[in-house]
């Protein structure tokens, strides 16, 4: 695959910036997206340092540290919507996290893939970044629609019912469009580096089956969870 260009890369921003300008005008609130795009630079920077020594290091013990930071900010950040203290919250994102998108990701890497070794970091932290990120947004679409559907004296059960169904949206529209809409990240990325579509095909519906997988487990596993803290939820 080719080298962007720093200067080529710089017109991908251009888009880009035009939408925040647009959301500048329109909510004079463009903020947080101009901080998202400056953690977005600095984060890939660093990560793509950092893997470079990842891979060579090639150790047992980094990796799994490496996949615990990611589940603790991962935790983190899918709480972001909810307004009472994240604290309150924390433990259960850890633990829906840890076992849904840990489970997922054991049987793709020792399972589907049967890595040698084990924690083969070139795939694991990769496959563990996809999974840990969709587990991540599906809690923090089914904790925000959770909790507005329970304040309008919902039941738990059906508060629960359509937190689920509302957290699995993205997933369930990536499974309608790929292939027809799109050709995600992964399988176009093997197409670009010359691997054959056919195996990329295989490797996407991979994907598309862990990232549902995780999302899924992640967030019934949270919504779970979430019943022994409808007190702290009622008194929002």
């Amino acid at each position: 695959m080719q080298v962007i260009p720093i200067e080529n890369l710089l017109l991908a921003f251009l888009p880009a910036a035009l939408v925040v300008g647009i959301l500048h005008l329109w909510s004079r609130d463009a903020k947080e997206t101009l901080y998202g795009f400056a953690r977005m630079i600095l984060q890939l920077s660093f990560i793509g340092y950092f893997l470079i020594y990842l891979f060579e290091a090639n150790t047992g013990w980094i990796v799994m540290a490496v996949l615990v930071l990611m589940v603790l900010v991962a935790s983190w950040i899918s709480l972001r919507t909810v307004d009472m203290p994240r604290t309150t919250l924390l433990p259960m994102a850890l633990l829906s996290i840890s076992v849904g998108g840990g489970s997922t990701l054991m049987v793709i890497s020792q399972g589907v893939l049967q890595l040698d070794p084990w924690y083969a970091p070139r795939f694991m932290v990769p496959l563990a970044g996809m999974i840990f990120a969709a587990s991540m947004t599906s809690i923090s679409l089914a904790v925000e629609r959770f909790v507005a559907e329970f304040a309008k004296t919902r039941s738990y059960e059906t508060a629960r019912s359509i937190a689920l169904k509302a957290a699995l949206i993205p997933i369930t529209n990536s499974l309608f469009a790929v292939g027809l809409v799109s050709l995600p990240g992964m399988m176009t990325g093997q197409i670009l580096s010359g691997v054959s579509p056919l195996v990329a095909a295989r490797y996407q519906i991979m994907v598309m089956c862990m990232m549902y997988a995780a999302a899924g487990l992640s967030s019934a596993g949270f919504l779970w969870a979430l019943k022994s803290r409808l007190p702290l939820l009622a008194k929002e």
